[in-house]
């Protein structure tokens, strides 16, 4: 293959790393998921290339890092609000008390869904 569709390789996923980086900035996952597939191609026909300039790998291994690294940590927020959500749910369904002797006890609230009208 040529040098030429090297390059042309080395610059789309170059491009496509600064497309997802920006997505992973603002939250977009769905675009996130949409470049997954054509990432995962760029970097397959790279591996079958024979690169001769492995500057240009060593500039698109450290985007793929940093890119890496922003969605472990969007993974991780996105862990933290579910723990959260369901510390919330729990907390609406059930109270924890404690009695003189410090022993813990969880009390299960049903709430009130009736209504009552009067005239």
């Amino acid at each position: 293959m040529s040098n030429e569709t090297v390059e042309d390789t080395v610059n789309a996923l170059d491009d496509l790393l600064d497309q997802e980086r920006g997505a992973l900035l603002v939250g977009d996952l769905d675009r996130i998921a949409r470049t997954l597939d054509l990432k995962q191609s760029l970097i397959d026909r790279l591996n079958a290339l024979d690169v001769a300039d492995r500057s240009s790998l060593a500039a698109l291994n450290a985007k793929v890092m940093r890119n890496q690294s922003l969605l472990n940590s969007a993974l991780e927020g996105i862990r933290a609000v579910t723990r959260r959500l369901a510390t919330m749910r729990r907390i609406r369904s059930s109270l924890d008390i404690y009695d003189a002797q410090g022993k813990k006890n969880e009390i299960a609230l049903t709430p009130n869904r009736s209504v009552e009208k009067r005239a």
